[in-house]
């Protein structure tokens, strides 16, 4: 029976924006998905005092306020880490030392030397079947793992162009308060890194392909901004009254080459009035292009060159097919998925490669090819946009 599948306990260390994400698709997956395994949420990690709190309304059976007492708990097999990026090499590394398989948020670290650590920890727990997987979620929606899916099958044919862009607005408010994203000690970088890391993956993935080298610039166009603290002395609209550097990036753009030549655009901006969560990525081939855009996530527009002229055009695939890829689990043709369903697949895929003993993608490796293309973008972006070839950072 389903019920005597053997389970595996998830820890997770961090219960803000992401780690309510990643505690919805734990929550979830078992439900949609036959899985070979069940899995069990042992224990959330959080330092703050309401982190008991956060538990018990997230789903998770216990807490621990430190989270290396988390990795040394005997009912946890995965640790699932949602913290800020300046964490993510500690408690891998020794999630993975201690033999726990890890899930990490991306961007995998915030610099290249922690991201090499990372994946040289990852390489060597592979070898005694502990298993790693960077949270790239937008692999997983099905209209972007259908657009790998048409390139994989020669339908674009060469790759030509790409065109990639990640848009948002959320700080284009100057008086929007320092948090922890704005500071380079905490995030690593900018857009650059939270959300630029985002298409230079799934370019990765739809193409199959890497950057090869970069050409960029970067900007910050609220150099402060006001602090906010949990203390007393605050004014009226929750803040201090005295402000703190922005110590990162606040729009990045960079051209580049794919490994197979194909030429390349990125950009990645919060201050994109009126764009929220626009994830918009186009491939042009030889044979043919597809266009996508996370504002209309169930849909892919598909151009086939071969056809006559008279029939050629770009045509709208609604994503929502049973064969199309994860759909078969959820709801009928026609009944869209959500943002929060990447992450329901992203953990089932995990739980699978675990229990296949195969190491998932993607892989901490990826993670640092992505790490070494943010950093090449920064130096380019110092050194007067000079183009910068990946394999020399």
């Amino acid at each position: 029976m389903r019920d005597n599948r053997p389970a595996l306990g998830v820890g997770i260390v961090g219960y803000a924006f992401m780690g309510r994400v990643h505690s919805q698709a734990w929550r979830s997956v078992d439900a949609f998905f036959d899985l070979p395994v069940r899995p069990a949420m042992a224990a959330l990690s959080g330092r703050s005092a309401d982190a008991a709190d956060a538990a018990g309304r997230l789903g998770w059976a216990a807490v621990e306020h430190d989270w290396k007492q988390l990795i040394r708990r005997d009912d946890v097999q995965i640790v699932d880490i949602c913290t800020p990026g300046d964490t993510h090499a500690e408690i891998a590394i020794a999630a993975l030392q201690a033999g726990k398989h890890v899930l990490c948020e991306k961007p995998l670290a915030n610099t290249v030397a922690e991201a090499e650590a990372m994946a040289a920890a990852a390489r060597d727990a592979s070898a005694r079947g502990v298993r790693s997987m960077v949270a790239f979620n937008y692999r997983r929606v099905p209209a972007i793992a259908l657009a790998r899916r048409l390139v994989a099958e020669g339908r674009l044919g060469t790759i030509r162009h790409v065109r990639a862009q990640y848009l948002q607005d959320w700080i284009t408010d100057p008086e929007f308060p320092l948090v922890w994203r704005l500071r380079k000690d905490r995030a690593g970088s900018g857009a650059l890194g939270d959300i630029g890391a985002h298409i230079i993956d799934s370019v990765s993935f739809i193409t199959g392909e890497n950057l090869a080298g970069v050409s960029a610039i970067t900007e910050t166009f609220v150099k402060e901004r006001p602090l906010a603290q949990a203390s007393a002395g605050l004014s009226g609209d929750g803040r201090s009254g005295s402000t703190g550097q922005v110590t990162v990036d606040d729009a990045a753009l960079f051209i580049g080459r794919l490994e197979g030549g194909a030429l390349a655009s990125f950009e990645a901006t919060r201050f994109a009035t009126g764009r929220k969560n626009a994830l918009r990525i186009e491939v042009n081939g030889s044979r043919g292009s597809l266009a996508f855009d996370f504002e209309s996530m169930n849909e892919l527009w598909f151009h086939d060159e071969t056809l006559p002229a008279a029939e050629a055009g770009f045509r709208r695939i609604l994503v929502t097919e049973g064969d199309h890829p994860y759909m078969d689990a959820w709801w009928p043709p026609g009944h869209g998925l959500g943002y929060e369903h990447t992450f329901t697949h992203e953990v089932k895929d995990f739980l699978e490669a675990i229990v296949a003993d195969t190491d998932p993608t993607p892989s901490f490796d990826d993670g640092l090819r992505v790490q070494r293309v943010l950093a090449a973008v920064e130096h380019s972006a110092a050194h007067d946009s000079r183009y910068v070839p990946v394999e020399e950072v």
